[in-house]
């Protein structure tokens, strides 16, 4: 049997939960199972390649749902899990047929992709989750934001926030791939020590050090919201919380960047304000107006490259919009 994992990229959650899928479908549905991995971005137009679910079994994890009668299991978490209406009955429909409700599975609630993956292996297929507990804490804490403080964010302590820089950066379409099934065989301090993995970390470090003094030289904060626009220097991913580390102050934060693939708005929540929950604006609803989505704390709208101006027009507009509502 061929298993075709397709996993959030770029992502530790992502990556987290595609090797956990693995290794729960190895103990608990199949054995003497081919697995191969496919990372799944968030870019304007079709997310979805049809023509990749050659598998016996198509699996998605952490990423939006699809329809295609070719899936055959699904997890994910985001609460823009759906990029249609017709998509949200289809999953549905899924439910009122009790096959179909064993393969496909849908909870907002849960902080990780890793975590919810845990749950449903443990309390419905009778998995193990004790010998991943260090990664289904890890996947939590990075997913979401659950550090201790904006420096344990972005000092990169931690081998999960050294995992997470060379996930998010990689350019390597084969790096992840051979990554993820080592993230629920070994500890994590000891995958940044593999001989494909070790060198990638110091040149990463340095980048991220040149990422947090751009933004410092172009961020602005005013009325608790943070707003900066990188478009110039091109960046496959910076670290998210480095607006908080250097304005603790602020509330929100928009950053506006370009990669080789898209004109990117991100707009996300301090994960340390002192602003009052109930006052604070649900981040997803606000992206989805502009194709995008995410959670209620953070969400990001993605604009093709040559669609720049558009995505700088949406990103003042929310900032406008969040610098209105001063949550305090």
């Amino acid at each position: 049997m061929r298993v075709r994992v397709f996993y959030h990229d770029k992502c530790f959650d992502g990556a987290c939960s595609a090797s956990l899928f693995t290794r729960f479908h190895r103990e608990r549905i199949a054995q003497g199972v081919q697995y191969e991995y496919h990372g799944l971005v968030h870019r304007a137009g079709a997310l979805f390649d049809e023509t990749a679910f050659t598998g016996d079994e198509n699996a998605i994890v952490d990423f939006k749902y699809s329809a295609s009668p070719q899936i055959t299991w699904w997890f994910d978490h985001h609460q823009s899990a759906f990029l249609t209406p017709a998509d949200h009955e289809h999953f549905r429909a899924c439910q009122r047929d009790p096959v179909c409700a064993r393969r496909k599975f849908f909870d907002p609630k849960y902080t990780s992709c890793t975590s919810f993956i845990a749950h449903i292996a443990s309390t419905q297929f009778g998995f193990d989750a004790a010998p991943v507990a260090d990664l289904v804490h890890w996947a939590d804490i990075v997913d979401g934001a659950k550090y201790e403080s904006p420096e344990s964010a972005v000092e990169m302590a931690a081998p999960a926030m050294k995992l997470t820089l060379i996930i998010e950066s990689t350019q390597d379409p084969v790096f992840i791939p051979r990554l993820i099934p080592l993230l629920t065989e070994m500890p994590l301090g000891q995958i940044l020590e593999q001989p494909f993995v070790a060198p990638l970390l110091p040149p990463l470090l340095e980048r991220h050090q040149a990422a947090l003094e751009l933004i410092r030289s172009r961020a602005e904060e005013r009325d608790g919201t943070i707003f900066f626009d990188i478009t110039d220097h091109p960046l496959e991913g910076f670290n998210k919380f480095i607006p908080y580390y250097l304005h603790p102050q602020a509330v929100y934060s928009i950053g506006l960047s370009k990669s080789s693939f898209r004109t990117k708005v991100a707009v996300g929540s301090n994960p340390w304000t002192k602003a009052d929950p109930a006052k604070m604006a649900n981040l997803a609803q606000i992206c989805e107006r502009y194709g995008g989505g995410g959670h209620a704390r953070v969400g990001a709208i993605s604009f093709p490259p040559d669609r720049e101006d558009e995505a700088r027009g949406a990103a003042q507009e929310i900032v406008a919009e969040l610098r209105a509502t001063k949550p305090f």
